[in-house]
């Protein structure tokens, strides 16, 4: 009878800890904007990340953290000079604090969250057909987005809003990425 007691708490306290921490993949498409006054004109570009992520559930806050790569792409031109384009790539690191407004009971829930993201580029590839261009290779970014969660599935859009200046020679670039995620929790 108390290996049946204890089985049974053990269980208990298993789906308990489920529901508190959640962990899993997740894989995103970025699109980033050159957010800068200093060039003529400037386009956006579509790129990939992937990532690992836990959440620690506290009944309607959550808070979580993700860690994994990503990349991105954008371009600025000078009239007259020509246009540069940037292919970056690199470790992202992101902390959420989220609020669940909307549940839908055993479903899941539709969430806001608000927080900060820090990239490290390693892989810099800045073209153009004048000279190199030096480029900042940590960039800190404040987000704002919501997201859902259906079943086990985490759907999320975020606006990165970067406050790094990316130009170290005096011109000012700072990125606003758009990203899109889908995420799988494993517990």
């Amino acid at each position: 009878m108390k290996k049946f007691f204890l089985a049974t708490l053990l269980c208990i306290c298993a789906n308990g800890f489920a529901q508190l921490i959640q962990v899993g993949p997740q894989f995103s498409t970025n699109i980033t904007s050159a957010i800068t006054d200093d060039f003529a004109s400037k386009s956006s570009g579509t790129e990939y990340g992937f990532a690992g992520f836990v959440r620690v559930n506290l009944a309607l806050f959550y808070g979580q953290g993700e860690f994994g790569y990503a990349k991105s792409k954008f371009s600025v031109s000078q009239t007259g000079i020509g246009e540069t384009e940037y292919e970056l790539g690199g470790t992202d690191a992101t902390l959420i604090a989220g609020l669940k407004v909307v549940p839908l009971g055993k479903l899941g829930n539709v969430r806001i969250f608000v927080g900060y993201n820090w990239k490290n580029y390693s892989d810099i590839n800045a073209s153009n057909n004048l000279n190199f261009i030096a480029f900042e290779r940590n960039n800190s970014s404040f987000l704002g987005g919501a997201g859902v969660d259906l079943w086990r599935f985490t759907i999320d859009y975020r606006y990165l809003a970067g406050v790094t200046d990316l130009d170290p020679s005096g011109r000012s670039i700072k990125t606003g990425i758009s990203n899109f995620s889908v995420g799988f929790k494993f517990l």
